[in-house]
């Protein structure tokens, strides 16, 4: 089938006494598939015959008249891609064209698709598809025991947290504020001419320890109990049946003393760095006891009591004498062993004379 084709009226200038064109589908002086046009404009009404140019011949499908098929009827775009021609069936056919072409919020014409799938809603979801979907969203039995578990440790962690710091700082703390008063207790008595019985009750302060190398003033209390003395930040005099040992006024003897290493004042924490010849001093309300430390041994078991001896077996000494002996627990943080210092009286002066002179220089 050919196209029709308008004719070209002759006699113009120029004009070569042929008709308008050769109709499509014929060959002509261009060749086979190509047909020849005339631009418009003035130079062809002047004669000139017109611009001439090459156009191709499209195949008859194309370029001839054709009823559309019905599927372009339907949607009413004929040839061209689908939302691109005009839209049959009514103002409802054509607002959703349009909104598939510009999409709902004015989307470029490729989105439209996705941004229409994006807002249409979704259908109701059944009961059971709705109880079915928040089981899945239930942890499971793992991860309830996992949160659990990890839930214990946490808690475990700052409970043993706040216990060491309980244990190391607070108790220090506390101990050495009721060491600080006992100790200020104990000399306003002698100051206020309060004089002490011979006997003490247990827990009953009497007398002041002094460490010059390691800067340690200590109250010294009757008895070990740990809540009424060691824990309370003093140092405690072995005086209980089996382990009582001589008082620092005893013509001979051994006055045993025991105190913390660590926690709750931990007066003795450096009774190992002692030397030889250091001082230690025993303060009463009357008189100071000096003593030099002797010896050292450094662990025992908490069972040998026998170096609260009279005379000590393995402090060295040979025979009766004013002896004092400090035990501590080692090593540091447990209650293992124990260690053991002792020393001998070198001096003792009354108070009416002055501080000697370990605790002057």
């Amino acid at each position: 089938m050919t196209a029709l084709r308008p004719e070209r009226d002759s006699g113009t200038a120029g004009d070569q006494g042929s008709s308008y064109g050769q109709p499509y589908g014929d060959s002509g002086a261009f060749g086979d598939g190509w047909h020849e046009e005339f631009a418009s404009g003035a130079a062809g009404a002047a004669g000139d015959g017109g611009v001439r140019y090459r156009a191709p011949l499209g195949d008859d499908e194309t370029v001839a008249l054709r009823i559309p098929e019905p599927s372009e009827r339907r949607t009413g775009t004929g040839t061209g891609s689908a939302g691109d021609g005009p839209v049959g069936g009514g103002r409802a056919a054509r607002r959703k064209a349009a909104k598939r072409r510009h999409g709902r919020r004015g989307a470029p014409r490729g989105q439209s698709a996705e941004v229409e799938a994006e807002e249409e809603p979704k259908a109701p979801l059944s009961r059971v598809e709705a109880r079915r979907q928040a089981r899945a969203r239930k942890p499971g039995a793992a991860v309830i025991a996992s949160r659990a578990i990890g839930e214990i440790f946490i808690t475990t962690g700052v409970l043993m947290l706040l216990f060491v710091t309980y244990q190391l700082w607070w108790t220090n703390v506390r101990a050495h504020a009721q060491a600080n008063q006992a100790a200020s207790n104990l000399q306003d008595d002698w100051a206020n001419g309060k004089r002490n019985p011979g006997t003490f009750e247990p827990g009953q302060g009497f007398a002041l320890l002094h460490i010059p190398k390691l800067d340690v003033v200590v109250p010294i209390a009757e008895g070990i109990d740990s809540k009424k003395v060691l824990d309370r930040g003093m140092v405690g005099h072995y005086a209980e049946d089996g382990l009582k040992t001589a008082m620092p006024d005893a013509k001979t003897g051994n006055f045993g003393l025991a105190g913390h290493r660590n926690t709750h004042g931990e007066p003795f924490r450096y009774i190992n760095k002692l030397d030889p010849g250091d001082p230690i001093v025993v303060e009463t309300q009357d008189k100071y006891f000096v003593y030099k430390m002797a010896s050292i041994l450094p662990v025992t078991s908490p069972s040998n009591v026998s170096v609260l001896d009279p005379v000590p077996r393995q402090s060295g000494f040979k025979g009766p004498g004013r002896y004092i002996t400090l035990t501590t627990c080692t090593p540091e943080f447990t209650s293992k062993y124990r260690m053991i210092v002792w020393g001998k009286m070198v001096e003792e002066r009354p108070r009416s004379k002055g501080k000697p002179d370990a605790l002057v220089s």
